[in-house]
């Protein structure tokens, strides 16, 4: 039998945390004098009350080496223990959200999927805003930690090939997730403060410009206006894309940096890649915005810029209505959504690591048609990829694909059309934000979505978030038995 008694420990202490981070959009809504903080009194007394007493409870079967089985439940269980109490303030709060709407605006915050069900954010009190800025940002630093300590140990979608990039403890999962937390908290925080002293120095307002960089650098998307960033000038943009860029990159990468070791960072195929993918798209974007507005121009360019940067990595805010560009960047800004940023950063979606492996797997197999008594190895970044983190990354792609595609189905069957659902079901599972069409496109948002249809799109951004075969693992009859 499974000793639950980490599970609720590690889970009872992440509630406790949450809980008190509460106490900043109440003491937010205090300052403004608006009336709402005893929203966030409420729930911080809930959250915090539940948090201490799960731990306090659950403390005496705390070790520093977990089982396999703990290990994934601890994975699995933080993501919907999270969004189910972040949901409090938009329950009790002057949204009046029903359970549906607060969990997936709560799931789609710690996730940094970024899709809203809210509408009117330009009149909603201060407090919510920054709560829904405090739900990204966490939730950004949390998928870096499960990035870099979970996901390699149970080698989920090849993940494991960066095992040696992580701060070694002995193959003690624990002790390994706080040094990490604390190692990159450091970098984390001080970017924040950048972004933000960036924003406010292009013209945006401090309280819009705290939240908004915590939503950008934890890729999440979540803005202060109904308009995103069309609401901002051209300074404000620039510094939007140079911030997202950075925030898609490898963490440990920056802490290596920080240490004075820049050759990692600037050798790093998955930053190589990354930085050339974009540079192509906004070319062609550009490009094509050019023919189609008969003329190039700086905005074109810069819209192009943030626009493409926003979805790549995941982020999912908005300079522009996108779909009235024309079928082509349409068509690019769906597909570019599901590549992704680098591993180990706050970026979603695919990857841009599974992609190399993937092409070095396809060129050994042709290599090894030209000559077949060959032999050749798929190599990621100079070393060769291990068998297991091969098929793991190819069982990914599929599981990925096939997801979409179950998703898109039962979305259909809620009655949306056909874009709505792909495009729904695309950006859910790769957690980018926004669809395509008129519903869920960059111009407008999932509150208009039946019930069904927002329930499928949060468990969705769940399974997704977690890279999607942690998830099916706990599901699985053998897990419960084994």
């Amino acid at each position: 039998m499974i000793d639950l008694r980490p599970v609720g420990y590690v889970n009872g202490l992440l509630l406790s945390v949450l809980g008190l981070t509460m106490l900043g959009p109440m003491l937010a809504d205090i300052a403004a004098g608006n009336g709402h903080w005893p929203v966030f009194l409420e729930s911080a007394v809930l959250t915090l009350l539940t948090g201490v007493l799960m731990a306090l409870s659950c403390q005496n079967g705390v070790k520093p080496r977990l089982t396999l089985r703990q290990t994934f439940l601890i994975t699995s269980s933080v993501w919907i223990t999270l969004p189910s109490f972040g949901a409090l303030p938009f329950i009790l709060g002057v949204t009046d959200s029903s359970i549906t709407d607060a969990v997936f605006e709560a799931m789609s915050g710690i996730t940094t999927t970024g899709g809203t069900v809210l509408v009117g954010l330009d009149d909603l009190p201060r407090g919510l805003l920054l709560w829904r800025g405090i739900l990204q940002w966490l939730g950004g630093i949390g998928i870096i930690v499960v990035a870099m300590v979970f996901l390699p140990e149970l080698k989920v979608g090849g993940m494991q090939v960066f095992r040696s990039e992580a701060f070694e403890t002995m193959g003690k999962i624990l002790p390994r997730a706080a040094e990490i937390a604390s190692g990159i908290s450091v970098i984390y925080v001080g970017m924040t403060l950048a972004c933000m002293l960036a924003y406010i120095t292009t013209g945006m307002d401090p309280f819009d410009a705290a939240v908004h960089a915590m939503t950008t650098i934890a890729t999440g998307g979540f803005a202060n206006s109904d308009a995103s960033f069309a609401a901002y000038g051209a300074g404000v943009q620039y510094v939007g894309a140079a911030f997202m860029f950075l925030a898609a990159l490898p963490f440990v990468r920056y802490v290596q940096l920080a240490a004075g070791q820049a050759r990692p960072l600037l050798r790093d195929a998955q930053v190589r890649d990354f930085f050339l993918v974009i540079l192509v798209c906004v070319l062609l974007i550009s490009l094509s915005l050019a023919d189609y507005s008969q003329g190039f121009t700086e905005q074109a360019f810069r819209e192009a810029l943030f626009n493409v940067i926003s979805i790549m990595s995941g982020t999912g805010y908005a300079s522009a209505d996108y779909m009235t560009w024309g079928p082509f960047p349409v068509a690019m800004f769906f597909f570019i959504g599901l590549i992704g940023g680098c591993a180990g950063s706050t970026a979603c979606s695919v990857k841009i690591f599974r992609y190399q492996i993937l092409f070095a797997s396809i060129s050994a197999q042709i290599r090894k048609i030209h000559q077949p008594h060959g032999i050749f190895t798929p190599r990621y970044d100079g070393r060769p990829v291990p068998p297991d983190a091969l098929s793991s990354v190819m069982s990914f792609f599929v599981v990925f694909i096939v997801s979409i595609g179950i998703t898109s189905v039962l979305l259909s069957l809620t009655g949306l059309d056909f874009i709505t659902s792909v495009s729904g079901a695309a950006t859910s599972i790769a957690n980018v934000g926004p669809g395509l069409g008129p519903i869920i496109g960059p111009a407008g948002n999932f509150e208009p979505l039946p019930d069904a249809a927002k329930w499928i799109l949060t468990i969705a951004m769940f399974i997704g978030r977690l890279e999607l075969l942690v998830v099916l693992v706990v599901v699985t009859r053998e897990f419960w038995r084994s």
